[in-house]
């Protein structure tokens, strides 16, 4: 790690930032970790990914937001996110002047941290995301088990508290403005690929499916997923976002 950066006064709200060994100014990737939306599980597993994206050119902050029973829910872990995918660009480039070009960003997200990255890519200004083995239906997710994380991060399944849900759950959402990938392992045992086939059939996204890959291979850098994700990741970044409505 290069350096940390604090987007709001909690303790989670923060982000560890891996800076790429060139001095000019690198594309950003906003680096969002998975884990259930469980407060145990945290940025770390992400860490090696993040690394592997700074070798390879590209300035990254891993960021850390509040988890149900830590702080998060609804809304919190949603307003963490827009603040962080909002305010850490201006930090890192407050800290590390002209190591990083904010306006070219990418929102990258895993599993939990997915499905907050396709939430992400419907807010004002939104830059191109990536989004790995996502939770892309939070609403069957819900259905297929009502006392699992959705439950806990949402407070209620869609018949309970259906405005949450008509608000983040990325199905419902719909087509998103900017550019989407969502990468999926074609032998993932924890997230169905069928949910990600369904979410691109529905959205216009583009799908790369990756060969002999589980839930946890498309983060291993180098691993199977790598060569496409960095070229997926180089491309959404060449596009230069508006800041505009963004603060």
């Amino acid at each position: 790690m290069d350096l940390s950066v604090r987007y709001g006064p909690e303790p989670d709200q923060l982000a560890d930032v891996f800076l790429p060994a060139t001095t000019t100014p690198a594309p950003l990737v906003v680096l969002l970790h998975g884990g259930s939306w469980r407060p145990e599980v945290d940025r770390g597993y992400v860490e090696p990914l993040a690394r592997g994206l700074a070798r390879d050119g590209f300035a990254v902050a891993n960021v850390e937001y509040r988890r149900p029973g830590a702080g998060g829910g609804w809304p919190e872990t949603f307003t963490d996110t827009g603040l962080a995918v909002d305010t850490v660009p201006g930090l890192i480039e407050a800290a590390a002047p002209g190591r990083v070009d904010p306006k070219r960003l990418v929102v990258l997200g895993h599993s939990a941290g997915g499905t907050l990255a396709l939430w992400a890519a419907h807010r004002p200004g939104a830059p191109g995301v990536v989004a790995l083995a996502p939770v892309a239906g939070l609403a069957d997710a819900h259905r297929r088990d009502p006392e699992g994380p959705v439950e806990q991060l949402l407070g209620g399944g869609p018949d309970e508290v259906p405005d949450r849900y008509a608000e983040v759950d990325p199905t419902a959402l719909g087509t998103p403005p900017g550019p989407v990938v969502v990468f999926h392992g074609e032998v993932d045992s924890a997230l169905p690929v069928r949910l990600s086939r369904e979410y691109a059939a529905a959205t216009g996204a583009e799908l790369v499916l990756v060969p002999g890959a589980d839930h946890l291979d498309v983060v291993v850098a180098d691993g199977p997923a790598w060569p496409a994700l960095v070229d997926a990741i180089t491309k959404l970044s060449t596009v230069e976002v508006s800041t505009v409505e963004r603060s």
